[in-house]
């Protein structure tokens, strides 16, 4: 395949770049682990997020909640924030703000059984609702006066997770879900009236627009505070499950866009919602952590298509997850399994982890945007941009010629992250799939997943080569030579 592309001094292209805005991770209790710390550091030193969210901030093993019942049978009950001020230091010292989560429920303050994950999260109602509105308003309060009113109230509230799916609330049960939203939202703000507060935080499939437009009425008509509207999206279609392993085709890019579009309108139809803030708090290509698609460059190249269109209809798309310290489906026995991660454990970096890495790191104006690329021309002169080839059947390379309206000799560098250059996963592969690495092994796959870095002089027209699935970033400035007297490049082509 073979494109064109354009610019004069006047172009210019709408690109809303919100990929840094928040990263999904597992329950907060694996903040406590060490692998699951140099993973986020690894993480936040390229790609540098500025919120993370997760579930399980209410779940048993962060150990909040507790009761207490004496001899003569009363209760007592008292909160310990213990392991919530480690987690909590540990974001703000990578420079993240939680966005949080409210759930799940706590075994000793829950109505029913009903457990999801490994883990077992609690997924019911609670028993007492007044028990429920103190947790919250006590954990808010000491969110307060540890991290100060200035800081707190900057990190955004989410009221549960995915409730129009009986996995993860009992019997998907809506009414109970908005009785849920309602005393938790007025809680929130009876705390600190500017905390923001929002949900539903739905999954896609049948009825979840309705459960959205449901949501925004109810919200409307009971008068209840609301500060931004919540969803997810995932491209899995199809299942097929082979061992403990999913494999799905994916919709397209524009698909999933235009499921985002149609959330979009539906908040936007109410007067009063019109340009509310909505977060995508979970996205990726498959929902599942034993997906294979997720360790490859076509999940990369997927990324980036979305990338590239989400904050056209978003403020924020937060990508689940981080790191592959996880446990929804059980312990990974394998540094590659099809988890949701942008690193391996093992700290080997995926093939998506460099495309957050090239979308974050973008500077300036864009001044061109297509299905295909996203270039940006900084305040200096400088251009640089992501270039990305989506082929689930890896059939054509992609050949993009740039015309840019400058004069003299450029500098063009490219990082490349394709099927050849960074695919730790094939490295992987050929050494025969190995549950347990060495420690030169582990090294040889970490550098197996970086960008091929070449470098070339241009001039105003140049061509860049996009193999199937790659992901490419380029970087284009003025040539400004600062030689040393005596210095010679070309000394040994001398003789």
């Amino acid at each position: 395949m073979k494109k064109s592309i354009t610019i004069n001094t006047s172009s210019a292209a709408s690109f809303k770049n919100h990929a840094s805005f928040c990263i999904g991770t597992g329950r907060m209790g694996l903040a406590l682990q060490e692998e699951y710390q140099k993973q986020l550091s690894y993480v936040q030193s390229g790609a540098r997020f500025s919120h993370i969210r997760g579930h399980g901030l209410f779940s048993d093993d962060m150990a909040i909640y507790h009761n207490f019942t004496n001899k003569d049978g009363e209760e007592t009950e008292s909160y310990c924030f213990t392991y919530l001020d480690r987690v909590m230091d540990s974001y703000l010292e990578k420079g993240l703000k939680p966005f949080l989560e409210l759930g799940f429920m706590p075994k000793n303050m829950a109505s029913g059984t009903q457990t999801v994950f490994y883990w077992q999260g609690n997924v019911t109602p609670p028993k007492d609702d007044e028990k429920w509105i103190r947790l919250v308003k006590t954990t808010l309060t000491h969110l307060i006066d540890r991290y100060g009113e200035e800081e707190a109230v900057t990190w955004p509230i989410e009221v549960w997770n995915e409730p129009n799916l009986p996995v993860f609330w009992e019997n998907a049960d809506k009414a109970k879900y908005l009785h849920l939203y309602e005393i938790t939202a007025k809680a929130v703000k009876e705390v600190n009236p500017r905390f923001t507060v929002g949900g539903p935080a739905i999954c896609g499939g049948e009825g979840s627009q309705q459960w959205i437009s449901d949501f925004l009425t109810y919200v409307r008509d009971h008068r209840l505070p609301l500060d931004f509207v919540t969803r997810h999206a995932y491209m899995g279609q199809t299942p097929e499950r082979n061992g403990r392993y999913l494999y799905h085709t994916m919709c397209d890019v524009s698909y999933t866009y235009n499921e985002m579009k149609e959330s979009r309108r539906i908040i936007d139809s109410f007067p009063e919602f019109r340009g509310m803030d909505m977060h995508i708090t979970e996205f990726n290509t498959s929902y599942n952590p034993f997906c294979p698609i997720h360790d490859t460059n076509y999940n990369a190249a997927n990324i980036a298509g979305l990338l590239s269109v989400l904050g056209d209809v978003a403020r924020s798309y937060s990508y689940w997850t981080f790191g592959d310290v996880f446990e929804e489906m059980g312990v990974p026995a394998r540094p590659f399994h099809g988890g949701f991660g942008l690193i391996a454990n093992g700290l080997i970096p995926k093939p998506t982890y460099w495309t957050f890495v090239f979308f974050n790191n973008l500077k300036g104006d864009c001044v061109y945007k297509d299905e295909n690329a996203v270039i940006m021309r900084e305040k200096n002169g400088s251009y640089q941009g992501v270039i990305w080839n989506i082929q689930s059947k890896h059939e054509n390379a992609l050949e993009t010629e740039i015309n840019l309206p400058i004069t003299g000799e450029y500098a063009l560098v490219t990082k490349t992250v394709d099927e050849e250059s960074a695919n730790p996963l094939k490295v992987w592969h050929d050494m025969g799939e190995k549950q347990s690495l060495t420690r030169e092994e582990t090294e040889t796959l970490r550098l197996a997943g970086q960008p091929l870095v070449q470098s070339r002089r241009v001039s105003s027209t140049f061509t860049i080569q996009a193999k199937p699935n790659a992901v490419i970033h380029f970087a284009l400035s003025p040539v400004k030579m600062e030689t040393e007297k005596g210095y010679d490049y070309h000394w040994y082509e001398k003789g």
